[in-house]
């Protein structure tokens, strides 16, 4: 027979409780789920697979992500005053025309992007697309209110795509990102109508404070505007006048009237070479 003997350090086992429960005391947040956080991005995949991967049924998928909508409610409205239950079936109302904007979308880019050899082509491999798409669908539920969850959807694109765009901006028809990454679209930017953006655009604001929260900070972008590569437009009294052509790097803080062209032009300097 073997007897083992266990000698338990009273010290240590004190010590490792005070610890635990220190770390207990900063959990501050009761709210913190992190499972919301993949909960948003599994709901997001399987809405976005229902409304365009043609062998998903719709019927019983959109049954499916009732449960999951309600999964996030539990997780998501930690307030009992605000509604959220009651979102989902004035949401799913209006998924045929935010559907009808994507569809949209993605017609612009297969018409503007002479890379672009079938309109499939444009689902499965755009990320400018994929970006839009999700964008859309977050940006009806941060017009109802429902919170959180939006930004999580977007955040879940900005992570696949590079591009940045806050659900609460305001986009209007026929949207086309080309290329994609390191775009960023602030909370109170405003985009019309057949408007085409390339990689690295910034559309931000001048300064960044709290107090600012309700105000807006981003600019407007008038229809038929096309803005190249890493241009970076500021200010929430910023407007870019319908039809103008906005050049690569260029950095605009002021507005802009229609049909205007503004570039950046470099300084280019020969330097001298000597024969030694």
């Amino acid at each position: 027979m073997v007897v083992i003997i266990i000698n338990f350090d009273i010290k240590e086992i004190a010590m490792g409780n005070s610890i635990v429960e220190s770390i207990k005391q900063h959990k501050q947040q009761p709210n913190l789920k992190f499972r919301l956080k993949k909960t948003a991005e599994r709901f997001t995949k399987h809405l976005f697979r229902t409304l365009f991967d043609a062998e998903t049924p719709v019927e019983e998928n959109m049954e499916a992500l009732k449960d999951e909508f309600e999964e996030l409610v539990d997780l998501a409205c930690w307030n009992v005053d605000k509604p959220c239950s009651k979102v989902w079936d004035n949401y799913i109302a209006k998924l045929p025309h935010i559907l009808e904007m994507i569809n949209d979308d993605a017609k612009a880019i297969a018409k503007n992007d002479p890379a672009s050899l079938s309109i499939e082509e444009v689902y499965l491999c755009y990320p400018g697309f994929y970006a839009i798409a999700i964008y859309r669908l977050a940006h009806e539920l941060y017009v109802s209110g429902f919170p959180l969850v939006p930004r999580l959807m977007t955040e879940y694109a900005h992570r696949l795509t590079g591009v940045d765009i806050n659900p609460g901006a305001k986009i209007g028809k026929s949207f086309f990102i080309d290329h994609a990454t390191g775009v960023v679209i602030g909370e109170t930017t405003v985009i019309k109508d057949n408007v085409k953006i390339y990689q690295g655009v910034t559309l931000g604001a001048l300064y960044v404070a709290k107090d600012m929260e309700n105000v807006k900070r981003h600019p407007t972008i008038e229809n038929n505007v096309t803005i190249y590569a890493n241009a970076t437009i500021l200010g929430g009294e910023t407007v870019i006048g319908e039809n103008s052509i906005i050049g690569g790097n260029v950095w605009l803080t002021k507005s802009v009237p229609a049909n205007s062209v503004v570039s950046h032009k470099p300084d280019i300097k020969i330097k001298t070479v000597t024969n030694e």
